[in-house]
């Protein structure tokens, strides 16, 4: 009993001393992007990256935020691209999830003939790479005059995205019994009123988990946002490429690293906040599929 209790005790403290290992080698990188943001450039120019800075200071944030030029726009900083991803991202993630949802109540208690069919043609959303969509995106939206602005991007993320919001959708709502909804129609309930009254609110674990995905998806891409967008629509993604690739002179690599961490912070506080949801959400659809 000792010898098995003993053998317990140094397998666990194995376990964890390799989870410490490998967590400090993901929090490394960014323990080092953070005090570097806060490091003068006197400092970075000794080579002191590792060490701890002697004097801490925000000005490299103030400039990756307000000052810093960027390309040949006259706004300089980070500032308007960062607004123009949240203007973006918001109306995205909103109209994708709805569409989402509503497709995965459909395909889950409304089935139509081809329902199953239409569900497997929609799945090749999901396995379609960025780059074979351009061209005929490109086109799509030219004709519909909304080419390179704000509108144009909402559009190519909520058309991508739809085919994996009705994947989740779909996968949590046939977990849901169909006594349930049969029910509910005996007592006189429609379409609608059943989603809005007892589909929704037993939908909050894949609704987090849709969010914290198209929230993630959208807020971090690059192609989109610099393929189909001008100047004045680029997202964060784009500005902070410019800001790191267009530098004259000296480059400022605490000015860097704290643009780096300001295009970040949006998705690193998704999922501080509901990241535990996540997980929970993702396994709430898998028994059925």
């Amino acid at each position: 009993m000792t010898n098995k209790r003993y053998a317990e005790i140094t397998g666990r403290s194995i376990l964890y001393a390799i989870l410490a290992i490998m967590a400090l080698y993901y929090l490394l990188p960014l323990m080092l992007m953070i005090t570097t943001s806060f490091r003068s450039m006197d400092e970075i120019r000794l080579g002191q990256l590792i060490a701890w800075p002697e004097t801490w200071t925000a000005e490299a944030w103030r400039l990756a935020w307000s000052e810093a030029q960027i390309g040949a726009r006259s706004e300089r900083g980070l500032k308007p691209y960062f607004i123009n991803s949240i203007i973006m991202v918001i109306p995205a993630v909103t109209i994708s999830t709805v569409i989402g949802a509503l497709n995965g109540y459909v395909l889950s208690f409304w089935k139509f003939k081809g329902a199953n069919l239409f569900f497997g043609m929609m799945l090749f959303g999901c396995f379609l790479p960025f780059q074979a969509i351009l061209l005929p995106q490109a086109m799509v939206l030219g004709k519909l005059g909304i080419s390179g602005s704000i509108v144009g991007l909402i559009f190519t993320h909520v058309v991508y995205g739809i085919a994996f919001t009705t994947l989740f959708f779909r996968n949590y709502y046939v977990t849901i019994p169909g006594e349930l909804i049969k029910a509910a129609q005996l007592d006189g309930a429609g379409f609608w009123r059943i989603f809005w009254r007892i589909i929704l609110p037993l939908s909050t674990p894949i609704l987090v988990v849709s969010v914290i995905w198209q929230f993630t998806q959208i807020w971090n891409d690059f192609l989109f946002g610099v393929s189909f967008s001008d100047p004045s629509s680029q997202p964060v993604t784009v500005g902070l490429n410019n800001l790191v690739n267009s530098s004259t002179g000296e480059r400022r690599y605490n000015v860097d690293m704290a643009g780096a961490i300001i295009a970040a912070l949006p998705t690193l506080a998704v999922y501080v906040i509901a990241g535990k949801y996540f997980v929970r959400g993702l396994t709430a659809g898998s028994v059925k599929g």
